[in-house]
């Protein structure tokens, strides 16, 4: 039998990204206050936030802190990312954490009583899936959508050449490498790079072209849509619902 689990459902994994990963990702702060300066644009005061694959919740925790009295709603098909997200939301009463997965439109059944929903986000979560299946869940978020809500996605892109690629990869891992200095001085790069460029969800990487994405949420309906960061393959890109 097949087993079609992600490796994402993996406790060690999940794990590894959150202890030795999600700090390292380069220009965390701009990302940040770029997602929260577009939803300030077009969203006075958003009364539901969806994080979606939401990890640790990092990205959902920083818009309720901007907006408080919102609704935050985190999904994500790791129980230990689902933990790592539940211990930094305590301070936030009104939370919901549901266990969701993307790869189907199942995830959607989890949400139905919180519809419609305001803002979505989602950070490094989506390139993991098929073209058709980000369609999809493109799609899926549109109807989830309220009218003038927003989706911003945070992802993994796919580069224009394998030279772009590798340049990335480098980048990231001196950041990574200088990140676990912080915690073990005697960390070696070549070390680090081993364990990046052997890491088991490699295989399951899908990123598309930012430009072409960008296509398909017109396609569907959504409106302004525009890359609003990009360094080298992450890229933060979305639209809204009018």
């Amino acid at each position: 039998m097949t087993n079609n689990k992600s490796v994402w459902e993996s406790e060690e994994v999940a794990k590894a990204f959150l202890e030795n990963e999600r700090g390292a990702i380069p220009g965390n702060d701009i990302q940040l206050a770029i997602i929260l300066k577009a939803i300030q644009q077009w969203y006075d005061k958003p009364k539901t936030i969806m994080d979606l694959g939401c990890g640790n919740g990092i990205i959902g925790k920083y818009l309720l802190a901007s907006y408080p009295g919102s609704k935050g709603i985190f999904i994500d098909i790791s129980d230990a990312m689902l933990e790592s997200a539940g211990k930094n939301l305590e301070q936030f009463p009104d939370t919901e954490i549901i266990k969701g997965d993307l790869s189907s439109a199942g995830w959607l059944e989890a949400i139905d009583k919180n519809k419609p929903v305001d803002v979505v986000v989602s950070g490094f979560a989506i390139h993991h899936l098929t073209d058709h299946r980000k369609k999809e869940l493109y799609s899926e978020i549109y109807e989830i959508l309220s009218p003038g809500g927003i989706f911003l996605n945070l992802d993994h892109v796919d580069s224009s050449s394998p030279e772009v690629e590798n340049l990335f990869e480098q980048y990231y891992i001196d950041h990574l490498h200088k990140f676990q200095l912080n915690y073990d001085p005697k960390v070696k790069r070549e070390d680090v790079e081993k364990i990046y460029l052997e890491r088991p969800d490699k295989d399951e990487d899908k990123p598309v072209m930012v430009d072409i994405q960008c296509d398909w949420l017109r396609d569907i309906g959504f409106k302004d849509v525009d890359c609003f960061f990009k360094l080298f393959v992450v890229a933060l890109f979305g639209g809204r619902k009018v």
